[in-house]
């Protein structure tokens, strides 16, 4: 979840409501965010 509030700026209470499929998703694109250069 830090990952997510690193990278969207989001508050834990914004993820409150997500399941984790949908946070693990999200982390994902975050991970793509933050480290563009790993997925070549």
């Amino acid at each position: 979840m830090a990952d997510l509030a690193i990278s969207f700026h989001w508050r834990p209470a914004d993820m409150d409501g997500m399941t984790l499929n949908e946070l693990m998703d999200w982390r994902e694109l975050a991970r793509q965010r933050m480290q563009p250069d790993q997925d070549r």
